[in-house]
């Protein structure tokens, strides 16, 4: 396997991993998720479909793949960052408004409820994971895979 089939391949297998984590968190641990969260879970497994798209032979999938990657990378980091000023600011709300409706009635909401309905409030505070909010984490994952991302998209073939 090559180097950049590798890098793909570990940011796809991340990042399903860090779903798999948040549902843990749900399901388990009792922290419903807002939708904020949702919609980082939407941009973590875009970007895993979009890095095992990437991974394939033509050259067309490939860079598809990769900026489909790269714009999942960057929209979840800015989920994740509008999170942390709504946590910041408790005046901002983010909870039961027109966004939680409009999140939990899309197709994925329906068909796979348990990963995709919003039910918690983006203000409530958990407590730190190994010293970093959930969305602090979010966001340095969506950094590193954005970086990662734009040095395979610019690097020269293997």
């Amino acid at each position: 396997m090559k180097k950049k089939q590798f890098a793909l391949l570990t940011i796809a297998v991340t990042s399903l991993a860090l779903v798999s984590t948040a549902l843990y968190l749900q399901i388990v641990e009792r922290m419903l998720p807002c939708p904020l969260c949702v919609l980082q879970r939407y941009a973590f497994i875009l970007l895993a479909m979009s890095c095992l798209l990437a991974m394939t032979r033509p050259a067309i999938a490939q860079k598809t793949g990769l900026i489909t990657g790269i714009i999942a990378s960057l929209s979840g980091a800015g989920v994740a960052l509008h999170q942390l000023y709504v946590i910041a600011h408790p005046s901002v709300s983010c909870g039961r408004d027109p966004l939680q409706t409009a999140v939990n009635q899309l197709p994925f909401a329906q068909w796979f409820p348990t990963v995709f309905v919003a039910e918690g409030m983006c203000g409530t505070p958990y407590d730190p994971i190994l010293g970093l909010s959930i969305p602090q984490w979010s966001l340095t994952w969506f950094v590193l895979y954005t970086l990662s991302l734009l040095f395979i998209i610019i690097k020269k073939p293997d």
